[in-house]
């Protein structure tokens, strides 16, 4: 076993044994922690209000709540949402509190993945953030909006984390190549430029990612010749994890944007955000589902062919499955992304419910009723009717609305693609054109 072997396994992985200690270690969330910034002003003060970071993955929520119990000299005791108990919680709460008690000293309850806390464990740690016995920082990449519960979140300061942008990333694989102590300084690397600008472009934002890839390829190159370069840093980080929770915040954003693509006509955006979802993992019957619900709300009438091609798309994956379904796929969602637009369809069945909602059951016209028996004729029923076909197929002044809605518009055609013309006969029919 080498130095860097033995130094490796006594300290732990590079990305742990560079986290930041103080404040002035930190890298980025200057918006947080810059000069003047209200949340550095509460560290540097010791009035720390319980708070949730949310962020992207690797962005320092871990190490900026050590650097907070550091800094305000709080007694650190970190709990898993996902792994710790109520028993145990409840024995981390004794501990605070008998820790007040005996040394006056404050406990900063650190909890990862807050957004998984589940309700026992919710009321048993309510209490005591709100008398003060610990001051509660959760993390969380979900939207603490979604993810938190209500209670919890109205006794905490949400502070939202960023990714890093490359030039800070930059910034802080050069102190870990540097630092003598807890880095990569005794390993003599001859460092490319070029290599640290592409580790920092594919770490996406990611401290945590670009300390480890970097880490993986200064073994390969302590194993070589020492020359770290922008060849060994692109195999280090051949792979990587895309951003998506099938049932977080990211799910609905990226699943957004695929729609809103779609509805801008704009086919290229579309598959993008199509292939996103495919490639970290989502179910692809999903994506045929909101492109099936697509093709009617809003394509609709300006091209039936969309609802058809989109059946047909549904049917073909079911029948083929992956890869090769995603030919089927990629076509509906390019189609769909380049037809002519219209949510009239969806605009007048919301319509004419909103009319029986506020109207309540109308009743039926005695000329549009059935009148399958003598009696019922003599009642009125079906009397009046007109019968289209014998009219050259329309009627015009009639109306088969009920009795308070006549005249009453639900669909309003779009002048374009197939509805268009659908809007011109609409009007020659009624005696609108000109």
């Amino acid at each position: 076993m080498d130095l860097f072997e033995q130094q490796a396994q006594a300290h732990g992985p590079l990305a742990d044994r560079m986290r930041p200690r103080s404040l002035d270690e930190l890298v980025g969330q200057r918006d947080l922690l810059g000069e003047g910034a209200l949340l550095a002003r509460l560290i540097r003060a010791d009035r720390i209000p319980s708070m949730i970071l949310w962020g992207p993955p690797g962005t320092g929520k871990t190490t900026l709540a050590r650097v907070i119990a550091h800094e305000t000299a709080a007694t650190f005791v970190p709990f898993s949402a996902v792994l710790g108990g109520v028993p145990e919680l409840r024995k981390l709460l004794t501990g605070a509190r008998e820790r007040r008690a005996t040394w006056g000293k404050g406990t900063l309850l650190f909890v990862d993945e807050i957004h998984r806390f589940n309700k026992a464990q919710q009321d048993a740690l309510l209490p005591h953030v709100e008398s003060g016995q610990v001051t509660l920082v959760g993390a969380t990449t979900e939207n603490p909006s979604f993810a938190v519960n209500a209670a919890l979140l109205s006794r905490a300061r949400v502070f939202r984390l960023q990714a890093l942008s490359e030039s800070e990333l930059v910034c802080l694989l050069e102190r870990a190549l540097t630092d003598l102590e807890r880095g990569l300084g005794a390993l003599g690397l001859d460092v490319d430029g070029e290599a640290l600008e592409a580790l920092a472009a594919a770490a996406h934002g990611d401290a945590r990612r670009a300390l480890s890839v970097l880490e993986i390829a200064s073994d390969a190159a302590v194993a070589g010749d020492r020359q770290l370069t922008r060849a060994l840093v692109e195999e280090a980080s051949s792979t990587r994890t895309l951003l998506y929770d099938k049932s977080g915040e990211e799910h609905y954003n990226v699943t957004s944007a695929l729609i809103k693509s779609m509805r801008g006509s704009d086919p290229d955006a579309a598959i993008y955000w199509m292939m996103r979802m495919i490639d970290s993992g989502e179910d692809p019957r999903f994506v045929l589902r909101r492109m099936l619900i697509f093709a009617s709300e809003d394509v609709g009438n300006a091209d039936p062919r969309a609802l058809s091609l989109a059946v047909a798309a549904d049917a073909t994956f079911h029948r083929l499955g992956m890869p090769e379904g995603l030919f089927a796929m990629a076509q509906l969602c390019t189609y769909l992304a380049s037809a002519p637009k219209s949510n009239a369809s969806y605009k007048a069945f919301t319509s004419a419910r909103e009319d029986i909602e506020r109207r309540g059951a109308l009743p039926v016209p005695l000329k549009l009723r059935n009148a399958p028996t003598r009696d019922m004729k003599a009642e009125g029923y079906g009397q009046g009717y007109r019968y289209p076909h014998d009219e050259g197929g329309f009627v015009r002044g009639e109306t088969y609305l009920p009795e308070g809605l006549e005249g009453r518009r639900y669909y309003h055609p779009v002048d374009d693609g197939l509805e268009s013309r659908i809007r011109a006969r609409l009007a020659r029919l009624r005696g609108e054109e000109g």
